[in-house]
C-alpha cells in the first residue's frame, strides 16, 4: 500500500509539473519594443505607407563546408557581394547548386546552424551593423505549408489575430485582411478551404500569394523568397512575380532566388546576381548587364548558358570553366575598387546574430489565454473539418470491430474460452494504440513545421499551443475507440453488464490518448514524417511484445524489467483483463481447471491491482509524453548559423588583391569585354 500510494504521490507531482510548465508563460519571446507607435500601421502599410525603406549591402560573405577533419570541403559561397535596394525587385539566379538559396537565407539570417559551416562577411542594413536589428523582414518559403482545413481567409484572420497589435479594433483587422486579400488576389478563393493533397483546396499559385499575405501582415521592409515559382505552371509563376513586383513598388525591399524564369519574368526584375558555384559573376541593374544577348532570346536562358559549366566533354567542360573564372575575376576587381574607399568593409560591430533580424516581427505579443483562445479555434477546425481522414478512421474502427467480433463470435464459458479472451483483449489493446500512434505522426511533422515557424515569428508561444491542441482534439480522438468498442463487445459477448461496458470503453480510450501523445513526442523527435513512421511502430512493437501477453511479467528478464512498466500496451491490458474477468465463472471439467476469474488473472500475473491503478498507469505514462513532448519541441526550435566577421588573415589577403587589382583592373575590363561578345556570338 505504502509503495502505491507513493507512486500515485509521484503522479501527481508529475501531472501538476507539467501543467505548471504547459500553463506558464512558455519560452521567452524576443522584448517588445518600447516605441509602439514605430510599429506600422496594418492600414497604411497596406497602402504602400508604413513600410520604411531599407537597403541591404552586403560584402565578403563566405560560407564554407567543412569535413570532419576540419578542412574546407567545398565553398557554398566565395567573397558574395552586393547590394539590395528599397523599391527594387533583385533576382539572385544562377544554376542548379550556384549557392542562390544559400546566399538568400544568409541574408534573411535562416540559414540552418551546423558544425561543419563556417559563415563569415560583412552585413549592413541602411548604412548601420546588422546587430542594430530593428526592422523587419518576410520570408517565403519553397513549401507552402498551411492549416489544411481552414479557408484563405480564416488563415489570414487568425495571423492578423496572432500578429497585429491588441489595440486595433476588430473592423480595422477585417478591413487590413480584406486590403491584403484584393492586393494578392485571393477575392475570389477567400472561403475556400487551403486543402492538402488528400482534399483538393487552392491552386499551387494561390498558395504561394498566400504564404506572401501571411508574411504580410507584420508590413515587413524586406521581403525574401525561395524560388515562388517552384511548381508552378507559366501563367501562375508569372502572376506571383506581378506581386512581388507590386510590393517591390510599394515601397518593400524585395529579394528572391530564381533558377530559370521566362522572358516576361525576367522583365519585371530590377536588379539581378548572377552566381556560379558559389561565387558572383555580376551584380546590377537587370537591363544594364555587360552581355550582349542576341535578339529574340530569352536574356534569362543566355546568362543561364553563359554562366554553367557544360559538362558534355572534356574540352566544353575546361572551356565553359575558363569563361566563367574571367567573368568572375573581372566582376571581384570592380568589387575590389569600390570597396577600397567603402566604409562596408569596417568590421567593428557587423557581428550577426539571427535571433536579431527578427526584431519587431511581433511587438505586441498577446495574453496566454488570449493565445490560448485563438489556437484552440484553429485546432477544433483542423480536426473536426478533416473529413478523409476521420472517415478513414472511423471506416477502419467498425472494420476491425467487426472482424474481431467475428472472430471471437459469442465466446461462452468454456476453459478454451479463458485464452480466446486474453488473445482478443491483447488485440483490442494493440489496435486502439497502433490506430492512434500512426495517426498522429503521419500528420504531426509536418503541422511542427508550421508551428516553428509561427514561433520564429513570435505568433505565440508553445504552451498555449500544445494545450489548445491536446484540448481540442479530445472529443474526436475518444470518438474512435467508443465506436470500436460499441461494436466489439456485443459481438464478442464480453463480460454483459452496462458498468464492466463503459469501464472497458474508458480503458481503450485512455490508451488512445496515451497513444497519441507518444505519437506526439516521435513526431517532435524524428526529422521527417518519414521517419516518425518508421521510428513511432518499432517503438510500439517493444511495448507490445512486453505487454503482459507474449511474455510473463514474472518471467521478464531483470534488465528489461522496466519496459513493462512504461507499456501502455501492458497497462491497458492489464485493465481490460481485470475488467473482463472479475466475476467470471468458468464450465469446470476437471480438478485442475480454472473454475473463477480470479485465477486466470493470478496464473498470467495479472492479479493483485484494481483497474483505477491501470489507468493511474496509463495517465502517468500520458503525462510523460506530453511532457517529454513539450521539452523536446522547446528544446528543437530551429537554430541559425551566425555570421562573423572575415579573420585577420582572410581580410590581409583581401587588401593586398585590391593592391594588385586597381592598377590592371581597366586594361582587364576592355580585354574581357571582348571575349564575352566573341563567347555570345558562339
Amino acid at each position: 500500500m505504502e509503495v502505491r500510494g507513493l507512486g500515485q504521490l509521484l503522479a501527481a507531482l508529475a501531472a501538476a509539473l507539467f501543467v505548471r510548465a504547459v500553463a506558464g508563460p512558455g519560452p521567452a519571446l524576443l522584448p517588445p519594443a518600447d516605441d509602439e507607435d514605430s510599429d506600422a500601421d496594418p492600414e497604411a502599410g497596406g497602402e504602400g505607407g508604413g513600410v520604411p525603406p531599407v537597403t541591404i549591402r552586403w560584402a565578403r560573405i563566405t560560407c564554407a563546408l567543412k569535413n570532419k577533419r576540419g578542412d574546407v570541403a567545398r565553398f557554398l559561397l566565395s567573397n558574395a557581394s552586393g547590394e539590395a535596394k528599397s523599391g527594387r525587385l533583385l533576382a539572385l539566379m544562377g544554376p542548379s547548386g550556384s549557392g542562390k538559396t544559400t546566399l538568400l537565407n544568409v541574408l534573411a539570417g535562416q540559414l540552418t546552424a551546423s558544425p561543419s559551416l563556417h559563415l563569415s562577411g560583412f552585413l549592413y542594413i541602411n548604412g548601420r551593423p546588422i546587430s542594430e536589428g530593428g526592422y523587419k523582414i518576410a520570408y517565403v518559403r519553397q513549401e507552402d505549408l498551411f492549416f489544411s482545413q481552414l479557408t484563405v481567409r480564416e488563415t489570414l484572420s487568425l495571423a492578423a489575430e496572432l500578429q497585429l497589435r491588441r489595440t486595433l479594433t476588430p473592423e480595422r483587422k477585417e478591413s487590413y485582411v480584406n486590403d491584403l486579400l484584393f492586393r494578392l488576389g485571393l477575392v475570389n478563393c477567400a472561403d475556400s478551404i487551403v486543402g492538402d493533397a488528400k482534399v483538393r483546396g487552392i491552386s499551387g499559385g494561390e498558395k504561394k500569394r498566400l504564404s506572401l499575405a501571411c508574411e504580410l501582415i507584420a508590413s515587413p521592409s524586406i521581403i525574401f523568397a525561395d524560388e515562388p515559382t517552384t511548381g508552378l505552371d507559366a501563367f501562375q509563376a508569372e502572376k506571383v512575380m506581378e506581386t512581388l513586383r507590386q510590393l517591390a513598388e510599394d515601397g518593400h525591399t524585395v529579394i528572391c532566388s530564381i533558377h530559370q524564369p521566362r522572358g516576361s519574368v525576367y522583365g519585371k526584375f530590377d536588379d539581378i546576381v548572377l552566381l556560379s558555384e558559389g561565387e558572383v559573376i555580376y551584380m546590377g541593374p537587370a537591363k544594364e548587364e555587360p552581355y550582349h544577348c542576341p535578339d529574340h532570346v530569352n536574356p534569362a536562358e543566355f546568362l543561364a548558358d553563359l554562366i554553367s559549366v557544360d559538362y558534355s566533354s572534356a574540352e566544353s567542360v575546361q572551356s565553359s570553366r575558363k569563361r566563367i573564372e574571367n567573368l568572375i575575376e573581372e566582376f571581384s576587381n570592380k568589387v575590389a575598387i569600390t570597396e577600397s574607399n567603402s566604409s562596408l568593409t569596417n568590421p567593428e560591430g557587423s557581428e550577426f546574430s539571427p535571433k536579431l533580424i527578427q526584431k519587431s516581427t511581433t511587438k505586441h505579443r498577446r495574453g496566454w489565454w488570449r493565445q490560448f483562445r485563438l489556437l484552440f479555434k484553429r485546432a477544433w477546425m483542423q480536426a473536426f473539418r478533416d473529413g478523409p481522414t476521420n472517415k478513414v478512421r472511423a471506416r477502419m474502427s467498425v472494420a476491425s470491430a467487426i472482424i474481431f467480433g467475428s472472430v471471437f463470435w459469442r465466446m461462452g464459458k468454456t476453459q478454451t474460452s479463458i485464452q480466446d479472451r486474453m488473445g482478443l483483449l491483447q488485440v483490442t489493446a494493440i489496435n486502439t494504440a497502433m490506430a492512434a500512434l500512426t495517426k498522429t505522426v503521419g500528420v504531426f511533422p509536418k503541422e511542427r513545421a508550421i508551428v516553428d515557424r509561427e514561433r520564429a515569428k513570435g505568433s505565440y508561444a508553445l504552451g498555449p499551443y500544445l494545450s489548445s491542441k491536446l484540448l481540442a482534439e479530445i472529443p474526436i480522438g475518444a470518438a474512435f475507440p467508443l465506436i470500436f468498442g460499441s461494436i466489439l463487445y456485443p459481438m464478442s459477448k464480453l463480460h454483459p453488464t452496462f458498468s464492466r461496458f463503459a469501464k472497458f470503453c474508458g480503458i481503450v480510450t485512455v490508451e488512445s490518448f496515451a497513444a497519441s501523445a507518444m505519437g506526439l513526442t516521435v513526431g517532435a523527435m524524428a526529422p521527417t514524417t518519414e521517419a516518425a513512421m518508421a521510428l513511432g511502430p518499432s517503438l510500439m512493437t517493444v511495448f507490445i511484445v512486453f505487454g503482459g501477453y507474449y511474455v510473463n511479467p514474472d518471467n521478464t528478464p531483470v534488465i528489461f524489467r522496466w519496459i513493462p512498466k512504461v507499456s501502455l500496451i501492458r497497462w491497458a491490458f492489464q485493465g481490460l483483463c481485470i475488467n473482463e474477468f472479475k466475476g467470471l465463472q468458468f464450465e469446470q471439467q476437471h480438478s485442475y481447471d480454472i473454475q473463477t476469474g480470479e485465477q486466470a488473472l493470478e496464473r498470467f500475473s495479472l492479479g493483485g491491482i484494481r483497474i483505477a491503478d491501470t489507468l493511474v498507469a496509463q495517465g502517468r505514462i500520458l503525462m510523460f509524453w506530453y511532457w517529454l513532448t513539450y521539452l523536446l519541441l522547446k528544446k528543437n526550435r530551429p537554430k541559425y548559423q551566425r555570421l562573423l566577421p572575415p579573420s585577420e588573415e582572410d581580410q590581409n589577403k583581401q587588401q593586398v588583391k585590391e593592391r594588385e587589382a586597381a592598377p590592371s583592373s581597366q586594361h582587364l575590363g576592355m580585354r574581357m569585354r571582348g571575349s564575352l561578345n566573341h563567347a555570345a556570338i558562339k
